[in-house]
Parts: structure tokens; C-alpha cells; sequence
């Protein structure tokens, strides 16, 4: 009843002082605070999150209290609110000298080093402060890791984090923030290892297991992903990330007629999402339902009508129902939107290739691979149009110049291969496909008409045997 009573007084002194400095300011008139009133003012407006206010206390009580640490030392955490760590080394480095065994001083100007950029030199204050108290070691621990996290220096603050678990095993949310460390440093299993931790202790949190999915996405592990996701929704099903990831991983699972139910939950939740409706377009197109797809592709253009995906998505779902005029309407629309989508590029290319203007198509196909020079499918297509048009021999000369400038590239090789194959020249046609073979000789069998058994040279017959593709 005591500390119940001394915490209920010391909350009502702490409200006097702010309002009384709050009065002196509205009456613009000057007052006198003590040391430890100006202590509680500044760090009720830390507390509160308002640092222009804490500034003003701050300011005031160095000309009341120029030769008081606390109020300097204040002052200085107040300056690093404000992101001006230059400035609070400089008070900082003033206090050392003051008072060189105060480990609250060499938290404040390891974090001024951290915001500046300098870990090292950060980590280098941070554990010199756990020498100076041991008596305080969890606090000042618990001190350095909020540093280290607030300014994302996660992979630094893993240590710091270790060494506190020990010395508080019984907080069970050091074992998330650990688990969450690892993440952002990309150390998965760990990661993986103390979340699990966690969730012994702690089954029902939906974060935890929200984070967990994430990690097994990244991964490829797409159903634990969908099973942890599964968890998280069964305790918070307003979870409406789990619910979104949980669509999208079902959906590229090629589980289309799994996610569009999902995506509806989620668009229930999310009606804005014009992300959501394009996928749940993209379901019903996968699903053969033509008509809800084109359905969800205009809603989310109402929604977002500079969004690219929905206007290509309508433009695949023309072009594969045999309109390739109302198809490039819709390509044209999302290029303008975005034009550095080699897929888009594509499409419109094949778009009119489809109407036989071979110059407009060849144009579409280059910009395609300027934006990716590996997108083997343009580079398949190019190669029949090139061959269909017979004009392999003008075709040469721009793919040499194409292989000069992106490199060894499979499907450049296969084609320069091809080509040099059909204009008589093996020795080169050799060299480009042991080439090819060598980067991604499963490529071959997409690029497989392109070379018939009557033109194939002997050294080429030979590769091909010796990795069984003959």
C-alpha cells in the first residue's frame, strides 16, 4: 500500500509540475523550478512523445540549472529526439569528464554514434557502460537493445539481446524480440528456432506465428508458410496480412480455386485493396472464369485507375480470346503506366504479331529484353518470327551486337547457335552452343526446332549426346 501511495503521489507531483510550466508558458511569465521538477517535466513530454515541448523544458532548466548533469544529460537525449546527435555529443562529451562513471551518458552517446552511422564506435560506448554498474546490468542492457532496434541495427543488437535473456529469462518477449533480430538480419533458421521458443511459452500470438509464415515463404516452404498463417488466423482472424499472404502463396501454388475465397475474406476486411481485387482477377482468369475476371480488373481500375496490372491483366484475358486489336488497347495502357515491365512489352509485341505487323512487334520484343536480357520466352518468340519472316541473315549482325552488350545470355546463344548453323558457319554456331549448353542446357529442349538433325554439326551431335539429349 506504501509504493501504491508513494507512486500515486509521486504521479500527482509530476502533473503540478507540468501544469505549472505549462501556465508559465500560456502567461508568458517566468517561474522557478527545482532540479527534480525539471527532471519530471522533460521526461513526461519524452514519455508523451512530444519533443518540441521537452526541448522548451530542456532549454529552460540548462539557464535555471546550468551545472546539473540529470538536466544536461536530459537535454541531450532531447537533442537526439530531434535527430540532432551532432549536437548532443557535445554535451555529452562535456558530462564524461563530469562525471566518467555515469553509464546513462555513454548510452546516450553510443546512440549519438549509432544515429551517425558509427556502430562501431557505438558498441564501443554501449560496453563500456555495462563495466560501470553491475547492479544495473539488465536495465542498462534493456537500454542498449531499444537503441540498437529503434535505429534498425538488428545483427549489432543480437548479442546485447542474448545476454539480457539471461539475465531475465522469465520476460518471455525477449525471445520474440530475439526471433524478430534474426529475421531482419536474415539469419532464418534462428530466427525460426526462437520464435518457436516463443510460441512454447506464448501459443497465441498471431504475430509470431505471421512472422513465422513470412520466414517460410522467404524459404520456399510454402505450406508451413500456409500452416503458420492458418495458426495466426485461428487466434486473430482479423488478421488481414495473414489473410493476404495466405492468398498470394495459394495462388502461386497455382491453388487458384483455393485463394479466391481467401482474397474475398480479405476484400471484406480490405474493400480498398485494389492489390487484392487484381489478383482475385487474376484467380478467376486461371479458373477459366472470364467474365468475373474482367469483372475484378475494372473494379480495381475504378479504384486505382493508374495502376498497371489490372490494364494488362484484361489485355492477356483480349489477346487470349481472340481480340487483338481491343488486347492492344489494354497493353498499350499499362506500358504507359509502367514501362519498364519487360512483360508487358512482351505481350504487346505478341499482340501484334498476332495482327502481322512484324515491325511494331520486333520493336515490342526489343524493348522486352533492353529491360531483360535472360527472358528466354521473348527470346524464343523473337527466333520464330525471325525464322517464319526469313530473316535470319539481317537478324545476325543485331544479335551479335546483342550478345556484346548483355553477355553470355542462353537464349541469345541458342539463336546466334541456330542461325549460324542455317547460314553455314559451324564454327561459330559451336561456340555459341556449348555456350548456351553450358548456362542452361534444359533451356534446349524449349529451343529444340530450331535445330533439325539434318543441319547439326558433328562437335554440337557430340554434345548433345554426351548430356543425353539425343
Amino acid at each position: 500500500m506504501e509504493e501504491e501511495k508513494y507512486g500515486s503521489s509521486w504521479e500527482e507531483e509530476v502533473k503540478q509540475a507540468v501544469q505549472k510550466f505549462e501556465r508559465m508558458k500560456r502567461n508568458n511569465e517566468n517561474y522557478f523550478f527545482d532540479v527534480i521538477e525539471f527532471e519530471s517535466i522533460i521526461d513526461f513530454y519524452i514519455e508523451s512523445n512530444n519533443p518540441a515541448k521537452a526541448y522548451e523544458a530542456a532549454a529552460l532548466a540548462t539557464k535555471q540549472h546550468p551545472n546539473s548533469v540529470s538536466i544536461q544529460l536530459r537535454k541531450a537525449r532531447v537533442m537526439l529526439d530531434k535527430g540532432r546527435a551532432v549536437e548532443a555529443l557535445k554535451i555529452l562529451k562535456s558530462l564524461e569528464n563530469i562525471e566518467p562513471g555515469n553509464h546513462d551518458i555513454y548510452i546516450a552517446k553510443g546512440t549519438a554514434l549509432g544515429m551517425l552511422g558509427d556502430i562501431q564506435g557505438a558498441r564501443k560506448m554501449f560496453d563500456f557502460a555495462l563495466t560501470l554498474d553491475s547492479d544495473e546490468t539488465a536495465n542498462i542492457l534493456f537500454s542498449i537493445v531499444s537503441v540498437l532496434q529503434n535505429l534498425n541495427y538488428y545483427e549489432h543488437l543480437i548479442p546485447y539481446l542474448l545476454r539480457l535473456i539471461v539475465k531475465e529469462p522469465e520476460f518471455k518477449a525477449h525471445l520474440y524480440d530475439l526471433a524478430y533480430a534474426y529475421e531482419k538480419a536474415e539469419d532464418f533458421e534462428n530466427s525460426i528456432e526462437f520464435y518457436m521458443k516463443y510460441l512454447e511459452e506464448d501459443p497465441f500470438s498471431d504475430s509470431a506465428w505471421y512472422n513465422l509464415g513470412i520466414i517460410y515463404n522467404k524459404l520456399d516452404l510454402s505450406e508451413k508458410a500456409l500452416e503458420a498463417y492458418d495458426y495466426a488466423l485461428a487466434v486473430n482472424s482479423q488478421n488481414t496480412f495473414a489473410l493476404f499472404n495466405k492468398g498470394n502463396i495459394l495462388s502461386n501454388m497455382d491453388r487458384s480455386a483455393e485463394a479466391i475465397p481467401v482474397y474475398h475474406e480479405y476484400l471484406e476486411n480490405e474493400p480498398d485493396s485494389f492489390e487484392a481485387m487484381n489478383y482475385l482477377a487474376e484467380c478467376y482468369e486461371r479458373t477459366g472464369d472470364v467474365a468475373l475476371a474482367k469483372k475484378y480488373y475494372q473494379d480495381a481500375i475504378e479504384l486505382a485507375p493508374e495502376y498497371a496490372d489490372p490494364w494488362f491483366g484484361l489485355g492477356v484475358i483480349e489477346l487470349n480470346t481472340g481480340n487483338p486489336d481491343d488486347s492492344i488497347i489494354f497493353f498499350r495502357k499499362a506500358v504507359r503506366l509502367d514501362d519498364e515491365n519487360p512483360e508487358y512489352w512482351y505481350l504487346l509485341g505478341k499482340a501484334h504479331y498476332v495482327k502481322n505487323e512484324i515491325k511494331n512487334s520486333l520493336s515490342c520484343f526489343r524493348e522486352a529484353l533492353k529491360l531483360d536480357p535472360y527472358y528466354d520466352d521473348v527470346w524464343l518468340d523473337l527466333g520464330k518470327i525471325i525464322r517464319k519472316e526469313d530473316l535470319t541473315s539481317r537478324a545476325i549482325p543485331y544479335l551479335e551486337h546483342a550478345y556484346k552488350v548483355a553477355g553470355d545470355v542462353p537464349g541469345i546463344n541458342y539463336l546466334l547457335a541456330s542461325f549460324y548453323l542455317q547460314s553455314g558457319n559451324p564454327d561459330k554456331a559451336y561456340k555459341h552452343f556449348s555456350a548456351a549448353i553450358e548456362m542452361d542446357k534444359d533451356l534446349y529442349n524449349d529451343f529444340r526446332e530450331f535445330f533439325p538433325h539434318q543441319v547439326l554439326s558433328k562437335k554440337i551431335i557430340r554434345i548433345l549426346k554426351k548430356i543425353n539429349l539425343i
